[in-house]
């Protein structure tokens, strides 16, 4: 019997970097079967919907040469095709590294299948493509937060003052909804201003981004380190003691904080949080907790300034300790057991946001295998 492997994806603007991942896959085996996305999936997952619709997705994935098979999955959501992989049943299902997740390998594994993780390298004499770097919108950039997040909400800082870090970050890839990068404030400076930020201070475009993002009447408001994260390049600290918006903000633009940073950073792919998630319920606030959450930020931010990597992935790991201690829900038992698999090989680690999903970062100055790399916006774009 023919060998079969299969992959999914949504294959918008289809481009070299699909083709040579459909060319590696297709030589792991004698058929290639691809699930495209529907256009509903696509919207669910990225917030917009497709540049192409899924059937003329579908017909450009049938058209090339190495694919034996192309269909719309049939199924919604994360794991829209696991019906389709169940009557398949491939020898093996591909991912790129950035689409790997616990998920996906738990559904492939129960049926008996193999599991293959790519890296993402281009054709010989290609450059590097990906959707992201094709779409205009993708220009606007994503956040991070390394330490104290959570503080920037004054149900928390109101116990005791305390910072959030955050990194802006170039959209090299492009991140699930519900992930914890700030993709729904990143949105609303999409509408507001288009493909790119503007030329401006970013201390007036942060506060204009923030009233947008929460007009009056919003009953959650969004963080202010998403607006911050977001407009200001490189590290940021924002100081909060009891409000929405921080006393001060110091701003870290230094290429050499910005490459020691960069070059320690892992992100391993979870999954956008489930509809549903709460990481209100069961909080622990104390005064007590807030401040040694405080003081890992503290810890954190100077050994970023002194360029110390094991002083830092301490003080992540420290930080997502102290926050799991105040919101025990952003850790689900699936993340818990992904995260003692790290345990060796990272200096430290946290979740994206509030936990639940998004991706898994870490601090490490060895190669993590199937990690994402991302990298920090140096000027405004």
């Amino acid at each position: 019997m023919p060998k079969k492997v299969f992959v999914s994806g949504c294959f918008d603007l289809l481009h070299s970097g699909h083709v040579e991942f459909f060319q590696r896959a297709a030589a792991l085996g004698d058929e290639l079967y691809v699930a495209v996305g529907s256009d509903r999936t696509l919207f669910e997952l990225k917030g917009r919907p497709p540049i192409n619709s899924e059937q003329e997705r579908c017909y450009m994935v049938q058209n090339v040469a190495c694919v034996h098979r192309a269909f719309v999955s049939s199924g919604s959501g994360y794991l829209d095709f696991a019906h389709d992989l169940e009557e398949i049943h491939p020898d093996l299902f591909v991912v790129n590294d950035d689409g790997n997740t616990p998920a996906k390998r738990n559904l492939v594994e129960s049926l008996g299948s193999g599991y293959v993780i790519l890296q993402r390298i281009p054709h010989d004499g290609l450059q590097a493509r990906s959707t992201t770097s094709l779409r205009g919108v993708t220009q606007m950039p994503y956040r991070i937060d390394l330490a104290g997040g959570w503080l920037d909400q004054p149900f928390v800082s109101k116990h005791h003052p305390g910072s959030v870090i955050t990194l802006s970050l170039e959209p090299t890839i492009e991140f699930n909804e519900r992930s914890g990068m700030a993709t729904s404030t990143r949105r609303t400076a999409i509408d507001l201003w288009g493909p790119r930020l503007p030329v401006d201070n970013p201390a007036k475009l942060a506060k204009i981004l923030f009233a947008c993002d929460n007009p009056p009447g919003t009953e959650n408001i969004s963080g202010a380190q998403d607006t911050i994260g977001i407009v200001y390049p490189g590290l940021t600290r924002q100081d909060y003691d009891g409000d929405y918006w921080p006393k001060h903000i110091e701003h870290v633009p230094d290429e050499s904080a910005l490459q020691f940073v960069e070059n320690l950073i892992y992100l391993v792919p979870l999954g956008p949080r489930e509809m549903g998630y709460s990481v209100l319920a069961d909080t622990d606030i104390t005064e007590q907790h807030v401040r040694s959450f405080a003081v890992t930020a503290d810890d954190c931010w100077q050994a970023i300034l002194e360029k110390d990597a094991q002083t830092l992935g301490l003080a992540v790991r420290r930080s997502f300790e102290a926050q799991i201690t105040m919101f025990p829900n952003m850790v689900t038992p699936s993340i818990g057991e992904l995260i003692e698999g790290y345990r060796d090989q990272a200096l430290g680690w946290k979740l994206s946001g509030a936990g639940g999903g998004g991706y898994l970062i870490l601090i490490a100055t060895e190669k993590i295998e199937n990690g994402v790399r991302c990298w920090a916006r140096r000027a405004f774009s």
